[in-house]
């Protein structure tokens, strides 16, 4: 438990620390504490008990993450392939472990308009070799957020809806939309809470073990 508690505790240090350094402009700051927040997260999960395929999603990230640091354009696809890989990765584990939930249309529905809205408002604006990947993966994407929430409850679906925030910030950036100050604290910041949400929403929501039930029997009275 206490490493546990020391793994998360090293993660949201890791975390303050990049905000800070993307705050203040402190590129190397970034460089050296962004590979570490999937690793640490990814540790987390694993001490926790978390299931492989949660673990795996995590690490998947954590490979993107370090591909998207150099910015070259063949390191851009790379990465995204990872991060498409994390969401298969969700999408296994979401699907194993429960069952959709009722009224689930109008969910799919604004989701699927957001998806299609977006991708044609991107397209004339992205470079035309990444039109079809960045489709692709936008829909990729967009599957695993519908399938947190439908599937892992509220926390998790939080996670799902802040992942695509946090990647609409990097593709509207790829197309040169305007964009906020500082627009790699804002991509961080929701990428960080997303990946945790989604870790949260699927420890906290893992059924009991059969045997818990039967193992206080067994010390009671």
């Amino acid at each position: 438990m206490r490493a546990t508690r020391a793994l998360l505790t090293a993660f949201v240090l890791a975390v303050v620390t990049d905000l800070g350094c993307l705050a203040a402009g402190f590129r190397p700051g970034h460089l050296a504490a962004k590979p570490l927040l999937m690793l640490l997260l990814a540790a987390y999960t694993a001490r926790a008990g978390g299931p492989r395929p949660l673990v795996a999603a995590l690490l998947c990230g954590w490979a993107g993450d370090v591909l998207l640091l150099s910015g070259a354009g063949p390191a851009f696809m790379v990465g995204m392939a990872c991060f498409a890989a994390g969401h298969v990765c969700y999408l296994v584990l979401f699907r194993r472990l429960g069952r959709p939930r009722a009224r689930a249309g109008p969910l799919a529905a604004g989701y699927a308009v957001a998806l299609v809205t977006l991708v044609v408002l991107l397209w004339p604006g992205l470079p035309a070799g990444l039109r079809v990947p960045v489709a692709g993966y936008s829909t990729l994407l967009t599957a695993m957020a519908y399938t947190a929430a439908t599937r892992r409850g509220a926390v998790a679906g939080l996670g799902g809806a802040l992942f695509v925030l946090s990647d609409t910030l990097i593709a509207t950036g790829v197309a040169h939309w305007p964009q906020p100050p500082r627009p790699d604290f804002w991509i961080m910041l929701t990428y960080a809470a997303a990946q945790f949400l989604l870790v949260r929403g699927t420890l906290d929501a893992r059924p009991v073990p059969a045997t818990t039930y039967r193992e206080v029997r067994s010390t009671t009275p």
